[in-house]
């Protein structure tokens, strides 16, 4: 999906949350990953409200009105090309966005990596042979059924499975930045993705059968100005993203920035 700029895109108003923290963000353990997988200084969270509500089969109109409203154009952190944070200030004429299925609600959906091979009982990661795909060193049973679909067991996740946001984010951390140092066993992976996945996305209770769902609707975006692609950079790589996840209750947006390259030791 992508949008251009045009009538009826700046009808909704937005604001920084600048007081909106992020746990993930501010636990030690975290922030020690981070740096280790060479992410750290290079991921953010931000969170702002809207005054409207939200109508997901009118979402280009929404997230043009994002990236178009003032608000958003002067607090929207991103890294620059010289890797100093920055903020977004262009003129923002196209967006595409995908839209990310977020209907998982527990980290179950991993427990299969311990039976095919993937992953030892004790969390230890089956080393294979080095390998690489885009630059990405692979070195273990579980980055190859991430990134290579000729892998014995790339048949393990279903492509709707590697669509869901909570997949997604799971594989950016097992990734990592330019310099990652892997992980031996995949319980900082998976205790990392939960920590963000459980930050980012709002859930509620229905009172009658108790069962928890998902409310937040999850969006992969990019935006172009009249220079070409500008955010969240202006080259294109698998583990340069930014996710805004948008909770219609509450009227608020998280976004979810990280830049490939090598890690920053300030945020």
């Amino acid at each position: 999906m992508s949008a251009e700029g045009g009538r009826g895109a700046g009808q909704v108003v937005f604001r920084a949350l600048p007081q909106k923290t992020f746990s993930c963000l501010q636990d030690r353990d975290i922030a020690d990953r981070l740096l280790k997988w060479s992410m750290q200084g290079r991921i953010t969270a931000q969170a702002y409200s809207f005054d409207q509500q939200f109508k997901p089969y009118q979402k280009d109109e929404f997230l043009m009105a994002f990236f178009k409203d003032q608000n958003v154009n002067s607090s929207l952190k991103l890294l620059s090309a010289s890797g100093q944070w920055t903020t977004l200030g262009s003129k923002v004429t196209k967006i595409e966005a995908t839209v990310v299925p977020c209907t998982q609600i527990s980290m179950s959906f991993f427990d299969r990596l311990y039976s095919e091979g993937i992953v030892r009982e004790t969390g230890t990661i089956v080393k294979c042979y080095d390998d690489y795909y885009d630059d990405i060193l692979i070195s273990d049973e579980l980055r190859k059924v991430l990134l290579l679909e000729d892998s014995d067991h790339y048949d393990l996740f279903t492509q709707l499975d590697r669509e869901e946001f909570l997949f997604c984010l799971f594989k950016h951390f097992c990734i990592g930045g330019t310099l990652c140092q892997y992980e031996d066993v995949v319980d900082p992976y998976l205790e990392t993705t939960k920590a963000f996945y459980k930050d980012l996305v709002s859930v509620q209770k229905n009172p009658e059968t108790k069962e928890i769902r998902i409310i937040s609707t999850v969006f992969r975006v990019s935006a172009y100005d009249a220079n070409g692609l500008c955010y969240p950079s202006s080259k294109r790589h698998q583990q340069t993203f930014a996710y805004l996840i948008v909770d219609p209750c509450k009227r608020h947006v998280n976004i979810l920035y990280h830049c490939f390259g090598g890690s920053l030791f300030t945020n």
